[in-house]
């Protein structure tokens, strides 16, 4: 589906309501109308699926993006210091999270991890700001499916001397990402599970 923005009147919603259960509905809606999509796909992971969600399609739209930020803001432990995630599906998740961080006066840092070592310079696999050792970093990811792409932030980070038990998706696609992250010791919390998108989708269709 194209974009397009809503109304003015509409698009303060997403911005100055305070109930996090409205705010949650819109973004799934969001994601059945821009995201999900049916058909052959092979994903990432090399598995074939009858269906693809198009993360960045939400993540990067800017009422999305908005939604995002506030409804993972509130799902991080009180004591988190940072929020990171392996580079491309996660830069504009850890950017939002860390620009709403600011207005809710919590102020935490976003950090992208690379897949290869940056080629130059410092030979980095983080960009962003130095934490202090052992800094409370949350990965957050926009899917998740067998859940190797977080698990691999996460190495990343606490090679880097950061602590990290928890990641967070938008959706878990129920396909074995989050028995790898309790077999590693990780935490995982999704806002979505495919069934949920799934669920919304249908009555979507049935409406049009």
């Amino acid at each position: 589906m194209s974009y397009s923005t809503e109304t003015s009147n509409q698009s303060d919603i997403w911005a100055i309501t305070t109930d996090l259960t409205t705010l949650r509905q819109k973004l799934l809606d969001l994601f059945c109308r821009l995201a999900y999509q049916e058909g052959d796909f092979v994903l990432s992971s090399g598995q074939r699926s009858f269906y693809y969600i198009n993360g960045k399609q939400v993540t990067l739209h800017p009422q999305g993006a908005l939604a995002v930020g506030r409804l993972l803001l509130h799902l991080l432990p009180i004591d988190t210091q940072g929020v990171a995630g392996l580079t491309l599906g996660a830069d504009p998740i850890v950017s939002a999270v860390s620009v709403v961080s600011v207005y809710e006066n919590r102020l935490l840092p976003a950090l992208i991890i690379r897949k290869e070592a940056k080629g130059h310079g410092t030979m980095a696999y983080i960009e962003g700001p130095t934490l202090p050792a052992g800094a409370k970093v949350v990965v957050l990811e926009d899917v998740v499916t067998t859940g190797q792409s977080a698990l691999k932030a996460v190495e990343r980070l606490q090679a880097a001397g950061y602590t990290v038990n928890r990641v967070i998706s938008l959706i878990d696609r129920l396909q074995g990402g989050a028995e790898l992250y309790k077999s590693a010791g990780l935490q995982f919390d999704a806002l979505f599970s495919i069934q949920d998108l799934q669920e919304e989708y249908r009555k979507i269709a049935g409406k049009r």
